[in-house]
């Protein structure tokens, strides 16, 4: 730390140490001294930055942590913004969730002072909900926006923020850009004022908007009738991974008739530490651990395991003997071919994916005559486009990403785990009363389309700061050779373009600027690079896909599946090398 840098960050905790910082944040701010001093640079040297979307970061006190100072400057800034439009607008309020996290409680209530000292009016959960929800009210109240305080899979030390918009979607240009200036330009959090949480601005959401949303995802259901006849013949163990899906998946699940349920026990109740599991990210063997165990100790056909924030949902099942776990991509192509043949649509079908999610999802709909269209990564990018959707353009039945996100109706704007617990549910009881199983229709996909299989490798840094310098060297000098096969396009993000190493054409990409570069390859292979935006990690995403041919499909995916996470691990040495 260089002498400007150490005075500035003295200053700032010499602030933070008298108002108007209140006695216990002062004697937080001394323990972290005394106690943590390796991590006071990273607390009172800078300020969390506020991305396009909201914030994330470790809790604890300092401008660069989450506490409730920090909320109240975002909430200002937002409120700011929120202000500077029409009266009627502002004037349907906000929409103000929470998840099981430490303190998001109490960072939902500063979040709704800000709000109505601002004068807006305020509709907040009376307790944890599922992230979906948020969204969800926002559109049932016609509020201008909301707040989800959450920081999805993150480790319990982190707390998040998230802004959504009027559509129920989460922020994007120009209101993400709006209230970064409006924060920027709060100076004296003294100056903000805060109502009580008895003020009449402030309204507890009743439960009969609950009841509405339940009833809302019950009427995405396609076989009503089979459900409730053999939903008991399915039996589904479920996990909230300690967070707030266990508030509505359960209730919902029974709604749609699936009522022999059995609850994962020991990560039933909520709670912030996660005490059950390492990382609670059901996309890790560690976040699924205590799920699979009672999978396989209750005899279960359906394990499905949901995020903190339950947005995200895992998927596992019992097949011949054995516990599958299937992937985002897996789980995305069930849901795009079965809804594709059975729902109805009025006019042409379209799904979402992003860049980084399986090529399948293309090659299904444009063989049954429907659009798929690849957004950049990040799921405010699937409801922006349903939002240009809307009203007159195709007919839109999913949104989804590799990991582990799904949407399949446009009452919500955010990926939903409650809507996906009971539409995979719907799924495997069809199959089921057919003698299959989910891995069998998946199977029976790749005979008629290929076998796709996609993998990914993390290549993690101290730092986020270190992300760029790390991948700058690929996005300006893209190799044209790459695993002893040639580079045939190039598609650059950060330039918008994309070169066709054939032909030597070059064309625009249509997406907002990103650091993200995909290279496709002359066997029809394709490998993209991308820093993370909540993490300090580059991942590598692989994507490899082959015609069938030999009866024994299971043992084509295990190769090529071998091949692709040998190819990952080869370019992280190549290209990542510590």
């Amino acid at each position: 730390m260089d002498k400007s840098t150490k005075k500035t960050t003295e200053e700032t905790i010499k602030q933070w140490l008298k108002d108007p910082f209140d006695e216990e944040t002062r004697k937080e701010v001394k323990d972290l001294i005394q106690n943590h001093n390796e991590e006071v640079e990273e607390a009172f040297g800078g300020t969390i930055a506020f991305g396009t979307g909201g914030m994330r970061e470790k809790m604890g006190p300092g401008p660069g942590r989450m506490n409730k100072y920090t909320i109240r400057k975002a909430t200002a800034g937002v409120a700011a913004h929120m202000l500077k439009h029409p009266k009627e607008m502002w004037k349907k309020g906000v929409v103000v969730c929470h998840d099981c996290r430490n303190h998001s409680r109490e960072f939902a209530e500063e979040t709704a002072a800000v709000f109505a000292g601002a004068g807006i009016p305020v509709y907040i959960t009376k307790s944890l909900r599922p992230t979906p929800f948020c969204s969800f009210a926002i559109r049932h109240f016609g509020a201008i926006g909301g707040v989800n305080i959450t920081a999805s899979h993150n480790p319990a030390a982190y707390n998040g923020y998230k802004v959504y918009w009027n559509d129920g979607g989460q922020v994007v240009a120009p209101h993400d850009t709006g209230i970064i200036d409006e924060i920027e330009n709060i100076t004296d959090l003294s100056a903000i004022p805060l109502a009580k949480m008895s003020s009449p601005l402030i309204s507890i959401i009743k439960e009969e908007v609950e009841k509405l949303y339940m009833e809302t995802l019950y009427d995405e259901s396609i076989y009503k009738q089979d459900n409730e006849k053999h939903g008991q013949d399915l039996h589904i163990c479920y996990s909230p991974l300690h967070g707030a899906g266990i508030t509505m998946i359960p209730d919902a699940l029974k709604l749609w008739g699936f009522e022999n349920l059995t609850v994962v026990e020991s990560q039933e109740k909520p709670d912030g530490n996660f005490p059950t599991t390492k990382t609670p990210n059901p996309e890790t063997e560690s976040g699924r651990e205590e799920g699979i165990k009672t999978l396989k100790n209750s005899g279960g056909d359906l394990l499905l395991i949901s995020d903190p924030d339950s947005d995200r949902l895992s998927v596992s099942m019992q097949h011949e003997g054995a516990i599958y776990t299937f992937s985002g991509n897996e789980t995305g192509t069930i849901f795009l071919h079965f809804f594709a043949n059975h729902k109805e649509h009025k006019k042409t079908f379209a799904a979402i994916t992003t860049i980084v999610s399986t090529p399948l999802c293309k090659k299904i709909t444009e063989a049954m005559g429907g659009i798929c269209t690849e957004v950049l990564t990040g799921f405010k990018y699937i409801a922006e486009l349903v939002k240009e959707w809307e009203e007159n353009g195709p007919d839109f039945i999913l949104g989804f990403e590799e990991s582990l996100g799904y949407l399949s109706t446009k009452s919500v704007r955010d990926k939903d785990a409650v809507l996906a617990s009971c539409a995979i549910a719907e799924i495997a009881l069809h199959f089921k009363l057919k003698g299959k199983t989910l891995l069998d229709y998946l199977y029976e996909i790749y005979e008629k389309y290929g076998i796709y299989r996609e993998g990914g490798i993390s290549i993690e840094f101290e730092e986020k700061g270190m992300l760029d310098a790390a991948i700058s060297p690929l996005l300006e000098n893209p190799p044209t050779k790459l695993l002893g096969k040639k580079v045939v396009a190039i598609d650059n993000y950060t330039t918008k373009k994309r070169m066709d190493l054939v032909t030597g054409k070059t064309s625009m990409i249509n997406l907002p600027t990103s650091k993200v570069l995909t290279l496709h390859l002359e066997d029809g292979s394709r490998y993209i690079f991308r820093p993370s935006g909540t993490e300090p990690k580059i991942k590598i995403y692989g994507s490899m896909h082959k015609k069938t041919s030999s009866t024994n499909i299971a043992e084509e995916v295990q190769a090529l599946d071998h091949l692709v996470n040998t190819n990952l691990q080869t370019l992280k040495d190549t290209f990542f090398r510590s």
